[in-house]
């Protein structure tokens, strides 16, 4: 498979939820046959990866068990790649992404940034894949009362750090990280907007950027009705289209996304019309790092 780690341009993360209970699309999938070809028409409508998770992290979300999570996942996990699909999991448990590599994933995308497990960053030095470290303060029943923050970029950027840190002192590859602000968790709407407004300060840790807003809850606060009736998630799909452009035009290096086509299809527009950066975005994805004290240089 491609080093999508490196790749030259943005990536999409198709998401794909084996969940009952997941907030937009549970349910949907807890077929193997829907979920596998849901699987490949993500892959078809330009997905670089699709993004497998088998426990909801919505706000309030109770936890389910290793041994449920694997029996969700791993069936997906091999269909899709024995027909050619490049597949992440979405787990924040040692044991499922163990499972899951075996089983043919690529990627490791942990919404717990490791804290979750602390023998996560044994499996991916291991595997030598690609970790996405995402920023948490906690498991989904909590994380609401969680979302406190002096600065919140400030805050998300040295906690990051921190994960990095961890990760690195395991003896994981630099070149193998990916981070994650972590939108929706703990965190407000207003600090959603926050941290979408100042990606640059993120960027400068030096390291790849997943952005991940799609249909997220502040956005449907944001298109509210005139009674304030927050709009339903299947009906954001033009905001979170708009939020990944900004992103990527804003240096990040992926974004993750219900509605593939939409996003890829935009984002062909914003690469053929030369792939302009925002105002004051000059990350560039083949600059190295520059601030985070023992960086080294990464290419995206």
């Amino acid at each position: 498979m491609t080093d999508l780690v490196r790749a030259p341009g943005p990536v999409v993360m198709g998401v794909l939820n084996v969940t009952p209970d997941s907030f937009s699309d549970g349910g949907r999938y807890a077929d193997l046959e829907a979920a596998v070809g849901h699987g490949v028409r993500l892959r078809d409508a330009g997905a670089h990866l699709v993004d497998i998770g088998g426990e909801s992290t919505r706000p309030g979300a109770e936890r389910i068990d290793a041994a449920t999570e694997v029996d969700r996942v791993l069936p997906v996990i091999r269909e899709l790649t024995a027909a050619g699909v490049a597949v992440s999991i979405d787990t924040s448990r040692a044991r499922v992404a163990e499972a899951a590599l075996a089983a043919g994933a690529a990627v490791v995308n942990d919404v717990s940034g490791g804290l979750a497990d602390p023998d996560m960053a044994r499996v991916v030095r291991d595997a030598h894949c690609p970790w996405v470290l995402m920023h948490w303060r906690g498991h989904s029943r909590t994380m609401r009362e969680l979302a406190t923050y002096t600065d919140v970029v400030a805050d998300v950027r040295a906690e990051l750090a921190q994960r990095i840190d961890a990760a690195l002192a395991a003896g994981v590859a630099a070149d193998r990280l990916v981070v994650d602000p972590g939108l929706g968790f703990a965190k407000t709407a207003a600090h959603n907007w926050e941290l979408s407004a100042r990606l640059p300060e993120l960027l400068d840790l030096g390291y790849p950027l997943l952005f991940g807003a799609s249909r997220k809850s502040y956005l449907g606060g944001l298109l509210a009705a005139p009674d304030g009736t927050p709009r339903p998630t299947a009906e954001r799909e033009a905001a979170t289209v708009a939020t990944s452009v900004l992103a990527v035009a804003a240096g990040a290096w992926g974004v993750r996304v219900h509605d593939v086509r939409a996003t890829a299809d935009a984002l062909a527009v914003w690469a053929a019309t030369g792939s302009p950066r925002l105002v004051g975005a000059h990350h560039d994805r083949q600059q190295g790092a520059r601030s985070h004290h023992h960086r080294q240089e990464v290419q995206r």
